[in-house]
C-alpha cells in the first residue's frame, strides 16, 4: 500500500495521495515536502518508487531484505537509512519475546519515503497528524524524519519499564524458588536484553559520534531535537546496560544459592551415613553367629540400643562442636 502526504509551503496546506505521475512538480519548490509511506507493499509497488525516485538498485535490495543493524548510507542526492522499531509479546510461548521491525527511509533535500512490512504505530501516528495540520513537515525532512524515529524511540519506554519490573520480581524469587521456572526467566530476559541493545547501539551511532557530530546534516533549527533524541537513546541504552548487569548478577546468585543448597543437602546426607555407619557395624556384628553379650538378660537389647543411641548422640554433639552442622 502506497500513502502520500505532500506539504504545500506556498499555500501552507497538506495535500493527501497525491498523483506521483506529478513529481517533478511537486519537488520542483525546495520548501515543500512529500512524503510517501509505503507498508505491506509489492515489490512492483517498491520497484515504481524506486523508478520515480531513481534509488540505487542496492538501497532497494536493502529494503527487500532484512537488515539486522540499523545504518546510514550516503548517495549524492539522498540518505538511506535503516532503522528498527520493537514489539513485545512477554505472554507468547515463542523463543523470543520481543522482536524487531524494519524501517527503511530515504531523505531527500524536499522528500522523504518510509518503507515497512507492516503498519508501525509510530509511523501511524505521525500519518494521522499529517491529516489534520501540518506541524509534522512544515520543517523540512530532517524534522519530519526526528518525529517519525522519536515516536520509535517513545515506543522503547515502557518495554524497559517493564524489564526493569520483570528482573526486580526475578531477584525477588530467585531466594523463594527455585527450578525450571527461574532458568527460563533469566534467560528469556537475557535474549530480550541482548535483542534490545543490538538495535540500540547502532541506533544511537546514527545520530551522533564521539565529536558530538551528526552523521548526515541537519539544520540548526532540528538540532535541539536530535540532541532530546540522542538523550532519550542514551537514558534507554545505559538503562538496558545496567539490566544487563543486574541479570547476570542475579544469575551468578542464583546458582550461588543452589550450590549452598546442594552443599546443605550433601551435608545432611553425609552426617547421616556416618551415624549409621557403626550402627551398622554392631549390628551386622552381632547379626552373624556370635553370642549376644547377656543374652540370658531379658533387658540385654534394651541396653544394647540404649549404647547406640548414646553414641549417636555422642557424635551429634561432637559433630555441633566442630560446627559441621
Amino acid at each position: 500500500m502506497i500513502k502520500s502526504y505532500y506539504f504545500d509551503h506556498e499555500n501552507d496546506t497538506m495535500l493527501h495521495d497525491v498523483d506521483l505521475s506529478r513529481i517533478d512538480e511537486l519537488l520542483a519548490s525546495p520548501d515543500s515536502l512529500l512524503w510517501i509511506d509505503l507498508y505491506d507493499c509489492a515489490v512492483s509497488e517498491l520497484h515504481y518508487i524506486g523508478e520515480v525516485f531513481d534509488f540505487h538498485p542496492l538501497a532497494l535490495e536493502d529494503c527487500l531484505q532484512i537488515s539486522p543493524r540499523a545504518k546510514i548510507d550516503r548517495y549524492d542526492d539522498y540518505n538511506f537509512f535503516v532503522f528498527h522499531a520493537l514489539r513485545y509479546f512477554e505472554d507468547v510461548e515463542e523463543e523470543d519475546e520481543i522482536r524487531s521491525i524494519e524501517l527503511d527511509v530515504f531523505m531527500g533535500s524536499n522528500y522523504i519515503v518510509t518503507i515497512h512490512p507492516i503498519a508501525l504505530a509510530a509511523v501511524g501516528k505521525i500519518a494521522r497528524i499529517c491529516h489534520k495540520e501540518t506541524s509534522p513537515m512544515n520543517k523540512g525532512p530532517e524534522h519530519l524524519l526526528y518525529k517519525i524515529v522519536d515516536n520509535i524511540v517513545d515506543d522503547y519506554f515502557p518495554i524497559i519499564e517493564r524489564l526493569g519490573e520483570r528482573i526486580d520480581d526475578l531477584e525477588d524469587n530467585i531466594f523463594i524458588e527455585r527450578g525450571r521456572e527461574i532458568t527460563e526467566e533469566i534467560l528469556a530476559l537475557k535474549r530480550t536484553i541482548i535483542l534490545l541493545r543490538k538495535v540500540l547501539i547502532p541506533q544511537r551511532r546514527i545520530f551522533g559520534n564521539i565529536n558530538g557530530q551528526y552523521s548526515f546534516f541537519v539544520n540548526e533549527e532540528n538540532v535541539p531535537y536530535y540532541l532530546d533524541l540522542i538523550d532519550h537513546l542514551d537514558s534507554i541504552l545505559d538503562a538496558a546496560n545496567t539490566y544487563r548487569d543486574l541479570v547476570n548478577s542475579s544469575t551468578e546468585t542464583y546458582y550461588s544459592i543452589i550450590n549452598g543448597r546442594t552443599s546443605e543437602i550433601i551435608t545432611v546426607l553425609t552426617v547421616m551415613s556416618i551415624i549409621m555407619m557403626p550402627l551398622t557395624v554392631i549390628t551386622g556384628f552381632f547379626g552373624m553367629n556370635v553370642a549376644l553379650p547377656g543374652a540370658n538378660n531379658p533387658y540385654s537389647v534394651w541396653f544394647i540400643t540404649l549404647g547406640m543411641a548414646s553414641l549417636v548422640t555422642a557424635m551429634l554433639i561432637f559433630f555441633r562442636y566442630r560446627k559441621w552442622i
